[in-house]
């Protein structure tokens, strides 16, 4: 068992052991004609999901090709855990028309990451911002929730939020937005992220005298 799960790249983050005590103690396959018509419906839905895969292959060949080609590419793919697809996500998500917004703020209302605020006299509300492109924030929020593992900043500033007593969706909005400053600052430049020049995030990692 543990020799297969290394062949086909497992995380690991479950012991070889465990597994196979799972799958020894799971009920037993049905058997006889029931058995029988089960396991041709297994084989039509490995079938499927065996194309499945090769397409998914596929396609993320062709978006690594089309990443490649772009001029900033280099952008998106720098940002921490951005990987192939997430970054192609980002890149066709915000664009590369740099007019298209003229300030960090001016994206961040727009992927509704920035709270909306509503002044009546001396009332003032701030809410959740509905009015948003949803896919803008699916796929900014999708990143910034996965920054935390690779980003002490990015983590810093999730816990900050959870501490103030957000819940998770609303902490991560919270760090979109804040990555989309960092985001818009070096896609205006077109200069690729650069930890060592994150002065929030090198001011965080400077020991304390």
């Amino acid at each position: 068992m543990a020799a297969w799960l290394a062949s086909v790249g497992y995380c690991g983050r479950i012991a070889p052991a465990t597994l196979h005590a799972r799958l020894t103690a799971a009920p037993r396959a049905a058997t006889g004609a029931e058995g029988a018509a089960q396991a041709h419906v297994t084989r039509a839905l490995l079938t499927t999901l065996s194309t499945l895969v090769e397409q998914i292959k596929v396609l993320s060949e062709q978006i690594d090709e089309q990443l490649a080609l772009h001029a900033d590419a280099h952008i998106f793919t720098s940002l921490p855990r951005a990987g192939t697809v997430r970054a192609a996500r980002l890149l066709g998500e915000i664009g590369d028309c740099r007019a298209r917004f003229p300030t960090p703020e001016s994206i961040a209302c727009l992927a509704g990451v920035a709270p909306s605020t509503r002044q009546s006299g001396k009332h003032t509300a701030v809410s959740f911002r509905w009015a948003a492109d949803k896919q803008l924030r699916d796929a900014i929020c999708d990143f910034a929730g996965d920054s935390i593992r690779a980003n002490p900043w990015a983590a810093h500033l999730y816990r900050r939020a959870i501490a103030r007593g957000h819940d998770h969706p609303h902490a991560v909005r919270i760090l979109a937005r804040a990555w989309l400053f960092v985001i818009w600052h070096c896609w205006q430049n077109g200069t690729p992220y650069d930890p060592a020049q994150h002065r929030a995030l090198q001011a965080l990692l400077q020991p304390v005298a």
